[in-house]
């Protein structure tokens, strides 16, 4: 996993867009965002390091995605702009790489700059409820990843506007970012 900023250059949102300006792994938990570098050839497997992290964190459920043309078929081109559309879910998007590569842009706050977390296979990223984010992928156009969720999965985004800065989910997250920086 590499963060920095977003270069805001007009073009194809698949590629890296680096501002050269990087993101520490401090800033990103000052977010929220958590990270976990577990090899897919980690000795013994990852799967039980996976399961020991949704143990931890009280995940009960998960399933594969593959967002690739073979993968979702006639939804390829739908999916990629609803994932890049900016917004937020009431629960925590939880995405372990297994295989291909992809871009998860995280919304900034209080700053509003997109800071652009680019994953590999290997990495688990948690972005809490209420961060605006959005998603696509690098120029490889695939990713597998395993979803985790605290309870049934769902997806269910709420694209940003005025009703969504309301959401209780999104005022508790931009409150806990106050209360940290408070301390």
């Amino acid at each position: 996993m590499r963060a920095y900023y977003f270069d805001n250059v007009p073009g194809d949102q698949r590629l890296p867009h680096d501002s050269q300006r990087p993101v520490s792994e401090e800033t990103l938990k000052g977010l929220g965002i958590l990270h976990w570098r577990i090899p897919i050839d980690t000795p013994g497997g990852w799967e039980p390091v996976i399961d020991d992290v949704a143990r931890e964190r009280g995940y009960k459920n998960r399933d594969t995605i593959n967002v690739s043309k073979e993968g979702l078929g006639d939804l390829y081109e739908a999916k990629l702009k609803i994932f890049f559309e900016e917004h937020m879910h009431e629960d925590e998007e939880i995405r372990y790489i297994l295989s291909g590569a992809g871009f998860f842009d995280i919304r900034e706050h209080p700053s509003d700059e997109w800071i652009r977390v680019n994953i590999l296979a290997g990495d688990l990223l948690v972005v809490p409820a209420g961060v605006y984010h959005r998603f696509t992928l690098d120029e490889s156009n695939k990713i597998q990843a395993l979803r985790l969720f605290k309870e049934e999965p769902k997806w269910t985004p709420h694209v940003r506007g005025v009703e969504t800065e309301a959401n209780p989910f999104r005022v508790e997250y931009v409150n806990s970012l106050k209360s940290v920086s408070v301390l």
